[in-house]
């Protein structure tokens, strides 16, 4: 069943789920966990609510999880507590025995939206002619997977937020350039780490199909997709200096989806899994201010009590599209499966699959 076919089943939830008491949806859940056993897997990433979260075989990143499924061969199922483009990378680094499945389809992620594949063939047919064949693409694994395949398709590979640094200088030792998408914010906080001035960046807006923000373009190294996080890109500067004052000796630790002008006015800046262990690791009495998915910051403030941990925004709303999944679409997934009828299955088609795993192997084999 293709994208557009799922979309039109959206609905197909029976109501009687959204009308039960937590309490009973929970029961249900841990029921049919236990009668699956190890047939059943069920990673949740780290932005999920803490309803589901609960049921979590393992909490990580898109790419660790998608990892520990493909490694976990007893498991015959793997029901993604995440978005659409991780069950998607799941699917290609599991076996063909093993089922992936995504309660809600409406869990996606609005940066790897930003990025068609259509306007990606576009983008690069006219960079090749501007710049020749002097450019690598390197793909934030938040992105789809025909994008992922587009990449490794041509020489590229996918990086992490954890691992964009040393995925940037690799791409730099093969050629002259860079192409990174769909994030632009990661991509030049990348580059700007390993010493590629501001100047030297230029940004492809897929709309008005033209490079943006350079003056020479001869001078480019670096060409970003004009994309973003919608939650991180709303953590700013302004925040950080509001924070400080209110709180002076505040430490402030954003995510590298923030805007350039934010992590370099931050303490720190680094992956989910940096700001998690940087938390873990500090002193108890010490104050943070943390930029990034609500769900995270509240889940570290409840596991640390003996630390100050407030969000930069503290009107910030959890994202949308990450925070789709829940008890009701969880439960009904879960019960479905063990009636024979498997919803909402994640499949990517075997050609894409191949192209993408090299893009994401070819990052493996340097980590």
């Amino acid at each position: 069943m293709n994208v557009l076919e799922q979309l039109k089943r959206l609905d197909e939830m029976p109501k009687r789920y959204k009308t039960m008491e937590r309490s009973e949806l929970e029961a249900r859940a841990r029921a049919v966990k236990e009668r699956f056993g190890r047939r059943l897997f069920i990673p949740g990433h780290h932005y999920q609510k803490d309803e589901v979260i609960q049921f979590a075989d393992a909490t990580g990143d898109s790419l660790q999880l998608a990892q520990l499924a493909a490694k976990n061969s007893e498991a015959e199922y793997i029901v993604f507590c995440g978005v659409h483009f991780m069950a998607e990378t799941a699917d290609i680094l599991t076996s063909d025995d093993q089922t992936v499945i995504l309660p809600d389809l409406r869990a996606g992620c609005s940066m790897a939206d930003m990025a068609d594949i259509f306007q990606v063939e576009r983008a690069w047919a006219a960079l090749i002619e501007r710049f020749g064949e002097t450019i690598v693409p390197l793909v934030y694994v938040n992105s789809t997977a025909a994008i992922k395949a587009f990449v490794g398709r041509h020489g590229g590979a996918t990086v992490t937020s954890s691992n964009a640094k040393k995925m940037m200088a690799w791409a730099f030792s093969r050629n002259e350039r860079i192409f990174f998408l769909p994030d632009q914010h990661l991509g030049r906080n990348t580059a700007y780490a390993l010493g590629i001035r501001l100047d030297e960046m230029a940004v492809w807006d897929p709309h008005e199909e033209t490079l943006q923000g350079a003056d020479d373009l001869d001078k480019v190294k670096v060409i970003l997709w004009k994309g973003h996080c919608s939650v991180h890109e709303n953590f700013t500067v302004r925040q950080i200096e509001h924070i400080r004052r209110m709180k002076p000796g505040i430490h402030v630790i954003v995510h590298p989806e923030c805007s350039w002008e934010v992590v370099q006015q931050a303490d720190y800046a680094g992956s989910t899994k940096y700001i998690i262990e940087t938390i873990r690791n500090a002193p108890p009495g010490t104050q943070w201010a943390i930029g990034t998915e609500m769900n995270l910051v509240n889940r570290l403030k409840h596991e640390h009590p003996d630390k100050e941990i407030v969000s930069l925004n503290p009107y910030m709303c959890p994202c949308l599209t990450m925070n789709r999944i829940d008890l009701p679409h969880f439960v009904w997934a879960l019960e479905s499966l063990e009636q024979g009828a498997i919803v909402n299955r994640i499949t990517v088609p075997k050609d894409i699959a191949a192209e993408a795993k090299e893009a994401l192997d070819r990052m493996l084999s340097l980590v």
